[in-house]
């Protein structure tokens, strides 16, 4: 049974796209939109330009929060977070692995809140339960980011409730 994914009116997602590569400064790794948006489930509903400029916010937010992290590594020598000794898992580096969860994560997040008030009718089941996505996904998305830089960052990530 072929597969449907459902696309933003103008066209299917950016499958065909010749340049789905962000660029990034050259010390943190470039992103891949296509690899990206299947990471993160975003379907055609976000137009492959508000995905671009959400991880732009994302990576110049992220790479100023571990920027000691990259002076550090150059410092010691490393022209770029590849070259630094880390564990491999999946035939990559944890660093970039954190990095990445850190940039989906954040621009996740803005896109859920730029999306917030797309639908908030809820007039079927799954649409309350988009409803309540929507209400708490900012928020755990943006947890999981500051958690990915934490361990980035090499701190221990804690978590705190009022009582």
């Amino acid at each position: 049974m072929p597969s449907f994914i459902a696309n933003a009116p103008g066209g299917p997602t950016s499958a065909s796209q010749p340049d789905n590569i962000i660029t990034n400064d050259g010390f943190f790794p470039d992103l891949d939109v296509i690899a990206m948006r299947d990471a993160i489930r975003l379907d055609g509903t976000v137009t492959d330009a508000r995905l671009i400029a959400a991880t732009v916010d994302a990576i110049i937010f992220v790479n100023d929060q571990v920027k000691e992290l990259k002076a550090s590594a150059q410092s010691a020598g490393h022209s770029c977070m590849a070259a630094i000794p880390a564990a491999q898992v999946n035939r990559q580096s944890v660093l970039i692995s954190h990095y990445l969860r850190a940039v989906y994560c954040t621009a996740k997040a803005d896109l859920i809140e730029r999306y917030k008030d797309y639908d908030t009718t809820a007039t079927s089941l799954d649409d309350k339960k988009l409803v309540g996505f929507l209400a708490n996904g900012p928020d755990e998305e943006r947890r999981n980011a500051a958690w990915a830089i934490s361990k980035l960052m090499g701190r221990h990530q804690v978590t705190v409730e009022l009582i």
